[in-house]
């Protein structure tokens, strides 16, 4: 088993608590301690660069600097796993963040949505190009929104998370504790108007997986949370992950999330506590570092959906210069030419990035327990050159840093900063 060891603790509040760990996945208790120095050597011909562990640890105490109470990554590298922390899980008691917590992992859940959705491409009971309203009859205003459409972000309706998180707090704690069905949330879309013709360019759009959401159930006659259980998390043994929604509560040991309020100077509010009801599909599920870096691992290799599936999940509308997103999966272009294959998640008090190689033999999931803060936001994708491209020449640290972004996967029409 991966990952049996705690990561160090500590009682400071604020206290920088860093730890750098290579496990060998098959053999947890040959624990070590994995220098910078002994991590950053070149790499073998042919062979991918090393993690740069040091490159890692510096971003870590950088988003904290930046006002992330806790931030983490895992590494997990053909049976090797490396652990770096910075930072606290719960800023009351002190206790340090470990790369074995759970925590909300917001839009990563459009992964798993699109995986059952391709599943059922697979057993020929959908078709990505049909119409949706073939499907749910009557549901959307164009019956040439397709699938694939939803799933792409192509299909132009309002992401009605522009309107609720608007203001960052107020918007939360008057959604904090309700529940909402998947109808109320479209209805809260088609209030407005399309915001371009179907198949168009991306405009990333929560609703969209609402509806992926509806999909399912209607397609199968179960709940989205059977249907994730059945599919990926038992089969792929995935102990940390749970789709809970309409539950409040983390199960077991996890990070807690911290809500930055839009104001200048304003104290954190705990948002760890939530239905997570507005966004259900499209961000509703817990996981951990381990757990996601097995799930976007097995995706990459094969594992969930057939070749044709997994081929038709990497078509890529541009998103930027350095970016693309295929059905439910982003891609990344680093500053050493890697491109990685994954999701990001912004849920009120958590990042995450979740990322695997082309091959799927290389992962990384990085959290920071802190949201409505596009510093840290900025920062923590950083951990992606850290992971893959392992210590970069000092000529090249302006071109490693990743394009300044001001917009987070909830309201993502609105700036933050």
């Amino acid at each position: 088993m991966v990952g049996t060891g705690m990561v160090g603790r500590g009682t400071a509040l604020g206290a920088v608590l860093l730890s750098l760990l290579a496990v060998p996945a098959q053999a947890a208790s040959a624990t070590t301690t994995a220098s910078a120095a002994g991590n950053t050597h070149s790499p073998a011909a042919g062979k991918s660069p090393a993690p740069d562990l040091a490159g890692l640890q510096a971003v870590l105490r950088e988003a904290l600097a930046k006002g992330a109470p806790g931030a983490m990554a895992r590494i997990e590298d053909q049976g090797t796993v490396y652990r770096a922390t910075a930072g606290v899980a719960d800023r009351a008691t002190g206790r340090a963040i470990s790369t074995e917590d759970r925590f909300r992992v917001g839009s990563v859940t459009k992964s798993f949505s699109s995986v059952v959705l391709l599943q059922l491409v697979d057993e020929g009971r959908l078709d990505l190009d049909t119409s949706v309203n073939t499907y749910l009859p009557g549901l959307l205003p164009d019956d040439r929104i397709t699938v694939r459409h939803l799933l792409s972000h192509r299909r132009g309706l309002y992401d009605y998370t522009n309107d609720m998180f608007d203001k960052t707090v107020p918007g939360f704690e008057s959604v904090r504790n309700k529940v909402f069905t998947y109808q109320e949330l479209v209805d809260l879309s088609l209030a407005k108007p399309l915001g371009n013709q179907p198949g168009a360019a991306y405009a990333y759009s929560n609703t969209n997986f609402v509806v992926a959401g509806m999909l399912i159930e209607k397609l199968t006659g179960h709940t989205v949370h059977t249907e994730y259980r059945n599919r990926i998390i038992e089969p792929l043994k995935l102990r940390d992950t749970f789709y809970v929604h309409p539950d409040t509560a983390l199960p077991g040991r996890y990070t807690r999330g911290y809500l930055r309020p839009d104001e200048a100077g304003a104290p954190l509010v705990d948002s760890t506590r939530q239905t997570v009801s507005w966004a259900q599909s499209a961000g509703a599920m817990i996981s951990s570092a381990r757990d996601l870096d097995t799930f976007f691992s097995a995706l990459l290799r094969g594992r969930l959906i057939s070749a044709a599936q997994l081929a038709q999940m990497q078509q890529w509308t541009p998103v930027n210069s350095v970016q693309g997103y295929g059905l439910g999966l982003r891609r990344r272009d680093l500053s050493c030419g890697v491109s990685v294959y994954g999701h990001t998640g912004t849920v009120q008090g958590y990042y995450t990035y979740a990322f695997t190689s082309k091959d799927g033999r290389r992962s990384v999931t990085a959290v920071a327990n802190t949201s409505n803060n596009v510093d840290v936001l900025n920062t923590m994708a950083r951990t992606l050159d850290a992971a893959f491209c392992g210590k970069q020449p000092a000529a090249s640290t302006a071109r490693s840093a990743a394009p300044v972004d001001r917009y987070e996967d909830i309201a993502p029409g609105i700036a933050r900063h």
